[in-house]
Formats: C-alpha cells, sequence, structure tokens
C-alpha cells in the first residue's frame, strides 16, 4: 500500500454541507421527527443538523457493542418509527458501507418502518455497498484513496488516525 494521504475536511466545508443537506430536505418537503447522530463521526455534523433544523437529537454507538448505547437504543428507534416518526440518521462519511448496513438490519430486526428512516452523510462513497439518501458530496473511493480528516478527529494523534486508515486496507488502496 501507498503512504496515506490526509486531507483535511475543514469546519468550513462542514458547516457548508450541514447546510446543503437541511437545504435538501426542506426542498424535498421531508422533516425529520427526530434526529439520530452516529457516533463518533456523525455526533458534530448531527448537533449542527439539530440547531439548524430545530429538531431534537439523540446519539448512538452502535459501533461499540454496549447494549444500552446501541442495540437498546435501535429497538427504541424501531419502535418510535412504528409509531410514525420519522429518523434521520446522521454519519460524517458512508465510505465501505459498513456501519449504515449494520444499522439498517438491527432495525429491521427490530421491526423499524423503513419509509420511516433515512440517512445522511457530509461524504459519499458512489462505491459503498449503501446509498444514503442525503450527502454533500460524493466520491468514488477507485479514484480517490484520501483519508479526510474531520473537525474532530484533528485532536487525535497521527498514527491514530493512520491505524484508523488501514482497518479496512482496500478503502486506500
Amino acid at each position: 500500500m501507498s503512504e496515506i494521504v490526509f486531507t483535511p475536511f475543514p469546519h468550513d466545508a462542514m458547516v457548508e454541507g450541514v447546510e446543503a443537506i437541511a437545504v435538501a430536505m426542506e426542498a424535498e418537503g421531508w422533516r425529520p421527527s427526530l434526529l439520530v447522530g452516529v457516533g463518533r463521526g456523525g455526533l458534530t455534523p448531527a448537533v449542527f443538523l439539530s440547531h439548524r433544523m430545530g429538531i431534537q437529537l439523540v446519539s448512538i454507538d452502535y459501533s461499540t457493542r454496549i447494549a444500552q448505547f446501541g442495540e437498546e437504543l435501535v429497538a427504541v428507534l424501531a419502535e418510535r418509527s412504528r409509531t410514525g416518526e420519522r429518523l434521520l440518521f446522521v454519519e460524517d462519511i458512508n465510505d465501505s458501507g459498513k456501519t449504515i448496513g449494520e444499522l439498517r438490519t438491527a432495525l429491521a430486526a427490530e421491526g423499524a418502518i423503513s419509509s420511516n428512516i433515512r440517512f445522511c452523510v457530509l461524504l459519499d462513497n458512489s462505491r459503498s455497498a449503501q446509498r444514503v439518501d442525503y450527502h454533500f458530496r460524493r466520491i468514488d473511493r477507485s479514484i480517490t484513496k484520501d483519508w479526510f480528516v474531520f473537525p474532530w478527529e484533528a485532536m487525535a494523534p497521527r498514527e491514530t488516525i493512520a491505524l484508523e486508515a488501514v482497518e479496512v486496507p482496500e478503502r486506500l488502496a
């Protein structure tokens, strides 16, 4: 594998992306009842979107495998979708699609109404196994191999970011 190219995704781009996602939803006439920030990367954009749209926010961290912050919350969210609430899950990037796919599968297993659930991201990989409903920018991982460093990751040591980048080598190869 060649050297990892770290590309900053600046704060201004994040703000612009949140605004673009809000405008896209408003133009479509779809308004969520509740925002769900997906930890860790989706939390900051979800907070910004919550303030921008005046919509309550909860956070979920399905990837930690701590039941109270993941599986148990999935069941609560699935129930809310069954009562007609619209849920918007917010992530920073849809790269491989693993997290979004796991969330969709878990929600479906709990009987969630899929038409009441949508996903948005700042960066959407066109090669991902999952599709999202709203995105700010689209990349193609067969062309763009950069590892995007979001503002909330800027405090992490470079070595930690590099380890996260190579967790799925085919993303960057």
